[in-house]
């Protein structure tokens, strides 16, 4: 069937449902490859046709800087991605809008357009200033992922919390949660994805807005540090906040995430080999050359490394469900942010086979609609209501 300019491929239950993914890192290929969203998907997981194909309404497009590349540049290459994600909207008039907005999202949906959000992955990019953050809100930021991978002056993070070598803060520091008000005031969602456990106990006590997890998958089905456990999943739904399940195969599996690690150090020798000609002309090596070597070794082992399931996806949102609750569940693909989906999924045009595959679990179309984009436009309103 259609609607507008957008073809879905959904079950006819979920014919009139917003289908809204909360995070997505194709903003890089805007940039750094010069890439039209409306052009062929060539080796991403999201472009316009993919996206309709899925059934997919809107995207939370992530602002990410990546903090060893552009450090000291930080603010510079934040606003060079919003600008990249600007261009597009400004080229495709016809195709796309942007969403400041719940009722922005509504509308393009009404009108058969492709609706552009806007978040940013990593607190470093306000460079320890309110005014920046203001900035990006003015600019339509609409949610801030505290801390990537990497901690930064004001909170800690999940990913490097073994590492001595890094300053830690036990969680926020005074600023970090003089941010986090800030946020709640402007209406921007505070999101907990890649924060440590205990920035994440920091940020409940201090916000009084619901919070989100833009990607975050289930600790209990796979104990990546940065998945979120039973007790935090309790703890979003008692913030009436929203977990957007990632569809990353090493956030989702245990088994192949330990696979995977275990050929780091060579993919990560091959990454460098194929960054040598940025490093010799000084420039930042696009985060697409890590990826295009991840691909390319896949590809060549695919024989022996076999991928996880997609139901491993469907697992951890089924789990989300049962323990934060069915208002309080998503999706967050992460899509553009790794080489390697799950087995069954190569891009969001596949994205049925993870509504099909939860309503033959019993999902009704009305849960679905909750799952699919309806929880995070309550959430996004719920925020917006208590700014001020």
């Amino acid at each position: 069937m259609t609607h507008g300019r957008r073809t879905l491929l959904l079950p006819d239950e979920l014919r009139d449902a917003i289908v809204i993914d909360g995070h997505a890192d194709t903003p890089q290929r805007f940039v750094d490859e010069e890439w039209e969203f409306v052009g062929p998907l060539s080796d991403g997981h999201l472009n316009l046709e993919a996206a309709r194909r899925g059934g997919l309404a809107a995207e939370f497009f992530a602002i990410w800087v990546q903090p060893d590349e552009w450090r000291g540049r930080y603010a510079h290459r934040t606003l060079q991605l919003i600008d990249g994600v600007y261009e597009q909207l400004r080229r495709h008039p016809r195709e796309l809008a942007l969403g400041l907005s719940t009722e922005d999202v509504r509308r393009a949906h009404a009108d058969g357009k492709f609706c552009v959000l806007i978040g940013i992955e990593g607190g470093h990019s306000i460079e320890n200033s309110l005014a920046l953050l203001r900035v990006y809100h003015r600019l339509g930021v609409r949610y801030m992922t505290l801390t990537w991978s990497n901690t930064n002056e004001w909170a800690d993070s999940s990913g490097d919390l073994d590492d001595a070598s890094i300053v830690h803060h036990n969680g926020l520091t005074h600023f970090g949660r003089e941010v986090v008000r800030e946020m709640n005031r402007l209406g921007m969602m505070v999101d907990v994805s890649h924060v440590s456990d205990k920035t994440f106990w920091d940020v409940m006590e201090t916000t009084h807005a619901p919070v989100i997890a833009s990607h975050s998958s289930a600790r209990a089905l796979a104990s990546a540090p940065r998945n979120l456990t039973d007790e935090q999943l309790r703890a979003v739904a008692t913030s009436d906040g929203i977990v957007m399940v990632n569809f990353y195969a090493s956030f989702v599996d245990d088994a192949w995430r330990e696979v995977w690690s275990a050929t780091s150090a060579e993919r990560e020798a091959l990454a460098e080999k194929a960054a040598a000609a940025y490093r010799e002309r000084g420039d930042p090596v696009p985060y697409s050359v890590a990826l295009k070597v991840d691909r390319e070794y896949f590809a060549a082992r695919a024989a022996t490394l076999k991928r996880p399931s997609f139901e491993r996806v469907v697992e951890h949102i089924d789990h989300v469900a049962k323990v934060a609750g069915i208002d309080h569940v998503g999706i967050g693909t992460d899509f553009d942010g790794f080489g390697i989906l799950p087995e069954g999924l190569e891009s969001a045009a596949d994205l049925p086979k993870i509504y099909e595959s939860l309503m033959a679990r019993g999902y009704t179309g009305a849960q679905m609609r909750k799952i699919l984009g309806e929880n995070l436009l309550r959430v996004m309103t719920a925020v917006q209501n208590a700014a001020g």
